[in-house]
């Protein structure tokens, strides 16, 4: 049955019983484009139109919104990606000098994920299933902002909207919100188990809310894994209460998003301006990972083998040589872009095992191979079982002919085999290491991996950045800040605990 307004998730069950369901919003007559607020609010339309704005700040696929608030940030610092625009090559995150007009489109999604979620708050009551629905929306942008920036003004006193909040109080807020979207979601889903509500307004599963409540514990489950080093007995029990409550757990749950055209076609295939990093490079070559040809295309000219890698930060002088001999992404103007995975939970569950939570479901090496088994599915790839048995070790970098790096050795030994004698530290590289490629396009996520537990290992950056780091902590707050916001800048400064620069270390980075 298709409900297209719903009012609450008391009423749900009385009105799935009731033969009345309306027409979609998308449907109401609507001459010259006009609608009165009433009509608005009748069928559901405003607030549909809050949650779809929601839904594009959450995960960024618009071309322009895809580049400068993740593609030249997560994809770059997760070293999935490197710059290849000979325009981009001086000044940009990967050598900690972004140039301010960038960092302040990046700072940009905070005002837009407030303004939208305010809307839709003013629209619907917290029982309500659009609530809860905009609670996990609102979770996933602001992790994604948080974890560029640190404390940020997410606005926790009314009074005082502009107020830094710090890290951890923006953490535990959007765990407890997510705790609360699941298990009302849930409810509703047990409920009503063929219901398909607001689907026009949800672009990634249709309306289907049995999805959604899971993807809410999901987000619980990858924020309770980030914490862990910071507040290990938190993190312990967020992950056992999410894996309980039930996180996505095959392929055929992974969070996508349909934009067309997709953000990655834009920046990597149409425009040139990113090409494959030497660190993806050197792993899955060293691999001879079966999932090469699903990731990355075969350079033009020059390669040395399929999968040609660029290393991050190098000094590219020709965009058009660039693009001719290092690996564009497999992208097309309507492929769809994962942005969280059964595969990324099963890691998550693995190193929940490893770091003794109990409830996982799973043994630290069960865990770890499903992660591995759920990835080769979601990308139509076979040989994970022998790809498990491998002892192959990542590969020395070797830079394309007429290239703009330099070669370089491995950094790593690690192979896919587990090996359950290992010590703790290399059964944890070993996770992580499957992890990273197994979250591969969501270069958010690996930059964060990198950043909190040191894995994998990547190479150093062909330039002195003065830092001594090969991937920052951090990005800069927005410049402007400075002045429309200076007191409140000041006081989250001084929250951050360091300088407001690429150096200072976020709330979880404690390992």
């Amino acid at each position: 049955m298709k409900i297209n307004h719903i009012k609450g998730l008391a009423c749900m069950s009385l009105a799935l019983a009731l033969a009345s369901c309306t027409s979609g919003f998308e449907d109401i007559n609507r001459p010259g484009g006009k609608l009165d607020k009433e009509s608005l609010g009748r069928e559901n339309y405003n607030i549909s139109s809050f949650l779809i704005q929601l839904e594009n700040v959450s995960f960024p696929e618009q071309e322009n919104d895809f580049q400068m608030n993740f593609d030249l940030i997560g994809n770059y610092l997760g070293r999935f990606f490197t710059y290849a625009n000979d325009g981009f090559t001086s000044k940009n995150y990967a050598r900690l000098n972004a140039k301010a007009g960038w960092i302040s489109a990046a700072f940009g999604p905070l005002t837009k994920a407030k303004s939208a979620f305010a809307e839709i708050e003013g629209l619907a009551k917290p029982e309500e299933l659009n609530y809860n629905w905009a609670l996990i929306l609102r979770a996933h942008a602001f992790l994604m902002l948080t974890d560029k920036f640190g404390p940020m003004p997410f606005g926790l006193d009314p009074k005082n909207p502009s107020a830094y909040n710090s890290q951890e109080q923006i953490y535990k807020q959007l765990i407890a919100d997510l705790t609360v979207a699941a298990r009302n979601l849930k409810a509703f889903a047990l409920a009503n188990p063929s219901a398909r509500v607001n689907e026009a307004a949800d672009k990634i599963y249709g309306g289907d809310f049995s999805k959604w409540y899971r993807l809410a514990n999901s987000l619980k489950l990858r924020m309770a894994v980030r914490m862990r080093y910071a507040a290990p007995a938190l993190a312990k029990q967020y992950a056992e209460e999410a894996v309980a409550d039930g996180v996505i757990e095959s392929a055929a749950d992974n969070l996508y998003m349909s934009y067309t055209p997709r953000g990655l076609y834009k920046t990597s295939v149409e425009w040139g301006d990113s090409r494959a990093a030497a660190d993806i490079d050197s792993y899955m070559n060293g691999y001879n990972d079966p999932r090469i040809s699903k990731y990355f295309a075969a350079p033009a000219e020059g390669a040395k083998r399929t999968l040609q890698g660029c290393l991050a930060a190098a000094e590219i002088t020709s965009k058009n040589k660039a693009d001719a001999i290092y690996s564009a992404a497999v992208a097309s103007p309507n492929s769809r872009d994962p942005w969280l995975t059964a595969a990324e939970m099963w890691f998550c569950r693995a190193e929940g095992a490893l770091a003794g939570w109990t409830g996982m479901g799973a043994t630290v090496q069960e865990a770890y191979e499903r992660g591995v088994k759920e990835s080769f599915a979601q990308w139509g790839v076979d040989g994970a079982a022998s790809y498990l048995q491998s002892e192959r070790q990542p590969a020395a970098y070797t830079d394309a002919v007429g290239g703009f790096g330099r070669d370089m050795s491995a950094v790593s030994t690690i192979t896919p085999k587990w090996d359950s004698s290992a010590s703790t530290e290399e059964q944890l590289e070993r996770i992580i290491t499957q992890k990273w490629i197994a979250l591969y396009p969501n270069g958010q996520e690996a930059w964060s991996e990198i950043r909190r537990t040191g894995y994998p290992k990547v190479f150093d950056l062909p330039v002195d950045t003065g830092t001594g780091l090969q991937v920052p902590n951090r990005i800069p707050y927005d410049p402007n800040e400075q002045t429309r916001n200076a007191a409140a800048y000041r006081a989250g400064v001084a929250l951050l605990g360091g300088p407001d620069d690429y150096t200072t270390r976020l709330w979880w980075q404690k390992k």
